[in-house]
Order: C-alpha cells, then structure tokens, then sequence
C-alpha cells in the first residue's frame, strides 16, 4: 500500500505508506526518581493452556462476550470480521488472564531499563509488544508483510503519522492510524484487515484499537528540514522470520502454552545490537526538548 505526498507544518515531504488494577492496555506509572515504571497489575490465569474449537460453534455462544472475543481475536492474530471465516481456531481454557498472559512477549526487560519507550513486532509469533523502562505496557496481534512482500526488519524509529490516508497501490484501501516507520520504503503501522496470517505489503497490520493506542503512544520525528530529521521518533524493532510453508505457528499453543514464547533474555538478545543507537536518539530527544523548554 502507498500513499505520497504527506504535509508536515509547512514542509512538503514526499512520503510512502507501503503495506508492500487488573489492565489489559498497562496503565503503568512512573516511580517518583523516574528511574523505571511500576508494573501493572495483572491477573495471570490459573490455566494458560489452549484448545481447537470449531469457530461458527464458538461464536454461537461466546461473540456477545468481549473479554473472551479480545483474548480469542488476539490468540488467534485476526479480527472480529475475519475469523468468522475460519474453520477452527484455538481457544484458551481459563479466559480470567490479562491478555499479556496469551501473547508471547516477556513483563519485564530489565536490560531495557534505561530506555524509555520501544516498541518490537515479532514477526515468528506474529504479535507486537510496547515497553516503557523495561516494562511492558501494550501487547496484541499483527498481520506482517506476506512472503512476496516481507517487512523489513531491524531497527527503525517512528516517523510520520496520520489518522487516515489513502494508499495509492489501491485507491479502495483506506489505512487509518497509520505511523511510518521506514520513510523511502513507506512501511508502516496502521489499522486494516486481518486474516490471521502475513498478508500485508510490507506494513504490519493491526486491530483498529490497538492502532489507536500506538498512534497516541509513539513519537514522532522532529524535522530541521525537508531533508534532515532533527529528533528520531520512538525506537521500533522489528524481528526474527516466519515460516510461510509451515501451519501457523500459534496452533503449537494447544500442545504446548509456552511454545511461542519470548523470554527477557531473548529479548535482550535481540535489542543488544542497537541499545547505543536507540540510547543515543533518547539522549538527543530529551535534549532538543530541554533546550526547547528554556526558549
């Protein structure tokens, strides 16, 4: 999906959009010395196992009732439209958890500490993950980029937003929340269709609500000029690969609960390679908006 021509105050860039407290959204505080963000309190359900169900059955009984259609929507890497088109989908056993406890991504990062805000999407799992000093804030499903049109990935900062514009591969699709994140490949995140699968042209798909919550979320660039950014946005990685031939890989949930699971360490691992660039943008932020403050 493209979308060209993109008005910032009063400079024109050209810019492409490709889509070549129990809490569910982590309404952590920041302690006094503002040193790390307090954890949320979550409820952890007492069985974190998964079952197959047949869909139309399922929704039979259970689409009036949002807390479980959330955690099966989000289970399942689709939205309330798509997944009436599944045969079966899976289905966890206690629906009492916050929905952290379904997604794969780890509560805390304590080597991301001294960073205050970064946002991953795992493309193996096929989710994304928020994180203000360590702690996760906002987690949920993605649809990424298809196996003609992979997203990129590696470290990028968010750029651009707008709450609505028209891609220009299709002028039917309208993306809304959108946020760039790779300027001249115009990749992005923003609300469309998910069919529980890497179908996007490169963008990384998400439920409407979750758009929402990372446009309001994230930062964006500060421009010196049309050509040169001043200030970079909140850093967003990008991560491992997924396996087009294979089943999706969040039905290995019924056999074992932990199988697509990130631990801190792993974590760690990934974001290793980029913690002085990433620390370096929050250091040049904080001190463009000091010097901003005292004008």
């Amino acid at each position: 999906m493209k979308k060209i021509l993109l008005k910032f105050s009063a400079i024109l860039l050209v810019a492409v959009t490709s889509c070549k407290d129990k809490t569910t959204d982590g309404a952590a505080k920041v302690d006094k010395e503002n040193t790390k963000v307090v954890l949320p309190e979550r409820v952890e359900p007492k069985d974190p196992t998964f079952v197959m169900a047949f869909t139309k059955d399922w929704l039979a009984a259970n689409k009036d009732d949002s807390q479980k259609m959330n955690l099966v929507l989000a289970a399942n890497r689709t939205d309330a439209k798509n997944i009436t088109t599944m045969d079966s989908i899976i289905i966890p056993k206690d629906f009492s958890g916050d929905i952290a406890y379904y997604m794969p991504f780890p509560l805390e990062v304590k080597a991301l500490q001294s960073v205050d805000k970064i946002i991953f999407f795992s493309y193996p799992s096929q989710t994304f993950a928020t994180y203000e000093k360590g702690a996760l804030i906002h987690t949920g499903p993605t649809n990424m980029g298809s196996k003609k049109h992979k997203t990129p990935t590696g470290l990028f900062f968010s750029n651009w937003k707008a709450e609505e514009t028209i891609s220009t591969f299709d002028d039917e699709w309208k993306l809304k929340w959108n946020f760039n994140v790779e300027n001249l490949e115009g990749v992005g995140w923003h609300e469309y269709s998910l069919p529980g699968y890497p179908a996007s042209h490169s963008c990384m798909r998400l439920q409407e609500k979750d758009a929402k919550i990372l446009y309001d979320w994230a930062d964006q660039w500060v421009l010196a000029d049309a050509e040169t950014v001043k200030v970079k946005g909140t850093p967003t990685v990008i991560f491992g690969s997924y396996d087009f031939e294979a089943p999706k890989p969040w039905l290995k949930l019924v056999e074992d609960p932990k199988a697509l699971t990130i631990t801190a360490e792993e974590l760690e691992e990934v974001v290793s390679p980029f913690l002085t660039e990433i620390k370096a943008a929050q250091t040049n932020r904080k001190a463009q908006k000091e010097v901003a403050t005292n004008k």
